[in-house]
């Protein structure tokens, strides 16, 4: 018997492989969280042995048995790997043959180490994108929450970070929240594309004995099994475009920690932090931070680097299966974590914040946010809008120089500064004819918001449908 009986590889091999060696080969011990998703891949190609006479239906019993006292055993914290596992796949096996004898060692036959290691990341993604989908869809909830109460909220909308245009502060909200929704869009898509089962891809050219992978697919709730079996082991697109809709996802909340962080803000003095959702500082007692909003906001570049890395992995790698790719793991995991962290303490920040309306109202003006009223109000009566624009510039430098707002102007200096300038100009320059005005699809009129904030409900109620509707693999 080789001294290298233990490894999945050995057979060929008269010396053990060198400490080194083994310390750069032996997969990191988060990389054996994979184990459910392996012993669900045990149990289809169990079943695909059985279907090639390879297994006795006595024999599948006592297997499908003994791997479910396993799944039952790790789940319970009863199982655990040792030094000498390189990777979850050896653990399996020497925990099942430990249980099996003999029996045990049948699994291996028809199968690699190579569609073995893309099954279970495919099945740990397709379970993690369903619990990531969660976690943001409760965030969006918070955002929903929060937007039904401000349908009638003026604040000040900003384009360049300066103020540009009064809307309603829900229409603010919700415009997060339709990013959310396309990502969870983006991870429906994604799901639909990378359901598809590796199983008897086996090394790389398909497997003499597992022979029907589309029976596989079944019982592991894919769609279908992989077209060509080089590119079902050597592929991890899929992983790369996971990790881009988790960073894409990571962007969006980052967008919208920004400007929590400066709602926070004494200058903006928009929002007040609910005290279990901010920290203080170790020298300054007043201070009230809002460090969910800036961990989080740190945490998208990590997303970010986990699919640069992964996609600087990928390239120029040969067909089909190459050991770079166990790093594929390590990259998705973070990304996966880094996501069920931060997202559960976004949800309940968000949903606790208090909004000060009376400020941000009162700010809504600033910057003359209602010029653009003046030249709309123009050219709806046949002013050139090219004339209306410049018209309307001449009256915010009127009143720079003043030091007044639009509303203050006098009706002598309205027609100073353009005759067609009549008093009836002013019907325009409040905040709710402002936010009247925009009553075109998706605008911020208060009546579109409400009908907007609607859709969105629906279109979340069927988001977390998705997530619910997935069995998974068969028991």
């Amino acid at each position: 018997m080789s001294d290298n009986a233990e490894l999945l590889w050995g057979a060929r091999f008269k010396a053990a492989p060198a400490a080194s060696l083994t310390a750069l080969s032996r997969s990191p011990d988060y990389y054996f969280a994979l184990a459910p998703y392996d012993l669900a891949g045990c149990r289809a190609h169990a079943r695909e042995l059985a279907r090639g006479d390879l297994l006795s239906s006595e024999e599948l019993n006592t297997m499908l048995a003994a791997i479910d006292a396993l799944d039952a055993d790790y789940r319970a914290g009863n199982l655990h790997p040792i030094a000498a596992d390189e990777d979850v796949h050896t653990f399996i096996e020497r925990a099942l043959t430990e249980r099996l004898g003999p029996l045990g060692g049948k699994l291996r036959a028809g199968r690699s180490r190579n569609d073995q290691t893309v099954n279970d990341l495919r099945l740990y993604l397709r379970d993690n994108g369903r619990k990531v989908v969660s976690a943001l869809l409760a965030l969006q909830q918070s955002l929903v929450e929060q937007a039904a109460q401000h349908t009638e909220s003026v604040a000040p909308g900003f384009t360049h970070l300066q103020q540009a245009q009064p809307i309603v502060f829900g229409h603010q909200l919700l415009a997060h929240a339709q990013s959310f929704a396309r990502d969870i869009e983006r991870m429906q898509d994604w799901d639909r594309r990378s359901a598809r089962c590796p199983l008897g891809a086996a090394a790389m050219a398909g497997s003499a004995i597992a022979r029907q992978p589309e029976k596989a697919a079944e019982d592991l709730a894919y769609l279908a099994p992989c077209e060509n079996s080089i590119d079902a082991v050597a592929s991890r697109d899929y992983a790369a475009e996971f990790m881009f809709v988790t960073s894409m996802i990571g962007i969006n909340l980052s967008r919208l920690c920004e400007e929590v962080c400066m709602w926070a803000s004494r200058q903006f003095r928009w929002v007040e932090l609910h005290d279990s959702y901010a920290t203080g500082s170790s020298i300054m007692p007043q201070k009230k931070n809002p460090d969910i909003a800036e961990l989080t906001r740190g945490r998208s570049g990590r997303l970010v680097g986990n699919l640069m890395a992964l996609l600087t992995t990928m390239k120029a790698m040969p067909l089909s299966y190459n050991r770079d790719l166990s790093d594929d793991k390590r990259n998705v995991i973070d990304a996966v974590d880094t996501l069920l962290l931060v997202l559960p303490a976004m949800a309940g920040m968000m949903s606790t914040l208090k909004f000060n309306t009376d400020v941000m109202r009162e700010q809504a003006p600033d910057g003359f946010t209602l010029a653009t009223e003046v030249a709309d109000w123009l050219a709806m009566r046949g002013v050139p809008f090219r004339e209306a624009h410049e018209i309307t510039g001449q009256l915010v430098q009127l009143c720079e120089r003043e030091e007044c707002g639009l509303s203050d102007l006098s009706d002598a200096q309205l027609q100073a500064v353009d005759a067609r300038l009549t008093p009836e100009v002013r019907s325009t320059l409040t905040l709710e004819a402002a936010l009247a005005a925009r009553s075109g699809y998706g605008g911020t009129a208060p009546a579109r918001v409400r009908e907007q904030l609607a859709r969105l409900q629906i279109l979340m109620q069927d988001q977390q449908r998705w997530t619910e509707d997935y069995a998974g693999p068969r028991a």
